[in-house]
């Protein structure tokens, strides 16, 4: 079963996010010995708290036909992995829809601009340009994505303000555009993205359609 199928199975109208945020961590972070290693503490955000990029789970019920946002990681062999998926229990919103599809295509842009020598700043500027055109600039505050390794954040940082750094082969990023509504909800897509000579390779495999959000 694809992960992210196991993450939506353990997402059940009326649970506690506070117990979410575990389950998740136990299904998904394992080594080859079946450990639980989670790179960093599970963000699960139902609903509004969704709006919040670095919710910190709690007892929030999760409802039918709200927006559900897990961002989660494993360590491997003393490296970090990075990913965030938001899927949709029930009904997806038409606004919910269309924020979906513009992180989607913001993030699209920002991998597309992967290439060794191109700068930290001029991959958030690819991301950004999608977001700020569909009229949701300021609901993107944070940076486009940052380096990964041993350390679950590490240089070079992907933002507007960011040391302008020109990427190079080997280099790890994350790429995690968002659009943050207070009182609604947020959607993010996070995937990890390699830096090779002749361009990048995105090194997780999860689905990042819409279809395969909706659960």
């Amino acid at each position: 079963m694809a992960q992210h199928q196991m993450l939506a199975a353990a997402q059940m109208p009326g649970l506690g996010a506070a117990f979410e945020h575990r389950r998740p961590a136990r299904v998904l972070a394992r080594d080859r010995d079946r450990r639980p290693r989670p790179a960093f503490e599970t963000i699960v955000a139902a609903g509004p708290n969704g709006s919040l990029p670095h919710y910190r789970p709690g007892l929030f019920r999760i409802e039918p036909d709200q927006p559900l946002l897990i961002d989660w990681g494993a360590l491997y062999r003393g490296y970090c992995s990075d990913l965030t998926r938001t899927l949709f229990i029930g009904r997806v919103a038409p606004r919910m829809r269309e924020i979906y599809r513009v992180v989607l295509e913001a993030q699209a842009a920002a991998i597309a601009a992967i290439r060794p020598g191109a700068t930290t700043r001029s991959i958030d500027a690819a991301a950004r340009r999608v977001i700020a055109a569909a009229g949701y600039g300021p609901r993107f505050g944070h940076g486009t994505g940052h380096g990964i390794g041993r350390d679950i954040h590490e240089m070079p940082t992907l933002g507007r303000r960011s040391k302008p750094e020109p990427l190079a082969p080997g280099m790890i990023v994350t790429v995690e555009p968002g659009i943050y509504l207070p009182g609604i909800g947020g959607v993010r897509i996070e995937d990890d993205v390699l830096v090779t000579p002749s361009g990048c390779e995105v090194l997780s495999n999860l689905d990042r359609s819409l279809k395969a959000a909706h659960v």
